[in-house]
């Protein structure tokens, strides 16, 4: 089993800076890649952004391109997500998810508990 904790979420004005961390536990070893997905409300959950462990691949979404950035710390079994000039659009509910390099939402195993960033105008 892998176990992820989310943290980092909160509300913040349009423009403003949010700084997500998932740390992983478990059999870190099963999994090649770490993924953020997000859900708002009466949407489905989409995928934002992803980083393979090894060599460090990262891929994104469209509309987050240029303004998140996914890394890693292998040493902490922990990915980051920082988030730039918000927009009220990206407000939703942000789960951490291990599985494969894959931006499918079904190709993920394992999934936290989810952290809500609000963004308001």
């Amino acid at each position: 089993q892998v176990q992820l904790v989310e943290s980092g979420g909160g509300l913040v004005q349009a423009g403003g800076s949010l700084r997500l961390s998932c740390a992983a536990s478990g059999r870190t070893f099963s999994y090649s890649a770490m993924a953020w997905f997000r859900q708002a409300p009466g949407k489905d959950r989409e995928f934002v952004a992803l980083i393979a462990w090894t060599p460090g691949t990262t891929y994104y979404e469209d509309s987050v391109k240029g303004r998140f950035s996914i890394s890693r710390d292998n040493a902490k079994n922990t990915v980051y997500l920082q988030m730039n000039n918000l927009k009220p659009e990206d407000t939703a509910v942000y789960y951490c998810a291990a599985g494969p390099v894959a931006t499918k939402l079904n190709a993920y195993n394992y999934w936290g508990q989810g952290t809500q960033v609000t963004v308001s105008s």
